[in-house]
């Protein structure tokens, strides 16, 4: 049913937030009557924040996490294990394996999975980055750590035949995680269990 608005103005907010993902028109109305209900100083303050994410916020140049830097605190961090590459979808799942505090490797974001359905080919994705940063030697093992659906071990596979041909471990993460579930909400334990009985990609049952 068409919404009558009292305001041209408060019609553009809600036209606007409810193209966030998950927030409908009744939730984007909510969030603008709370806005207008808000100190200006408040709202001002949201703005310049959603500003400034947008035109500052970098990825970084090697594992294409986003960063305030050309390279990310994590790649920089001489503590972490650079020989370890952990192989993710996207920025929340490196967010969801931080939060384990049972993965002490480096990144590599590949900013999705392959999806045919919805267009993504291997050349949509940060796969050659990956190629070349193993290419380049120092690399003990690869970790899959990709959602354990088909869009996902179609992915999987791909990658451990771009990478087959170089002298590195590739591992992919246990199955504690359960099938068709998204990796960032999968819970810490389950997780963090995942992470630290991972297998070797080859015995794992890959697709044909």
């Amino acid at each position: 049913m068409p919404q009558n608005y009292p305001s041209i103005l408060l019609e553009q907010a809600v036209n606007e937030l409810s193209k966030l993902p998950t927030i409908g028109r009744k939730s984007a109305l909510r969030l603008a009557l709370h806005l207008l209900k808000q100190d200006d100083s408040d709202v001002e303050a949201l703005a310049m924040a959603l500003v400034e994410l947008k035109k500052e916020v970098k990825h970084c140049n090697v594992c294409h996490n986003i960063s305030d830097t050309d390279t990310c605190q994590i790649c920089s961090n001489p503590n972490r294990n650079s020989a370890l590459i952990c192989v993710v979808e996207n920025i929340q799942d490196v967010m969801a394996i931080e939060n384990t505090q049972q993965f002490n490797g480096l990144y590599h974001v590949l900013g999705g999975i392959i999806s045919p359905m919805n267009g993504v080919g291997p050349a949509d994705l940060e796969i050659a980055s990956l190629v070349e940063r193993v290419k380049q030697g120092g690399i003990d093992e690869i970790i899959f750590a990709l959602s354990p659906n088909m869009e996902g071990d179609t992915t999987a596979f791909y990658l451990f035949r771009k990478l087959a041909d170089y002298d590195c471990k590739i591992t992919t993460i246990a199955r504690g995680v359960a099938i068709g579930d998204e990796l960032e909400y999968a819970d810490e334990v389950t997780l963090g269990r995942s992470i630290r009985n991972r297998i070797s990609f080859s015995t794992y049952n890959t697709p044909t």
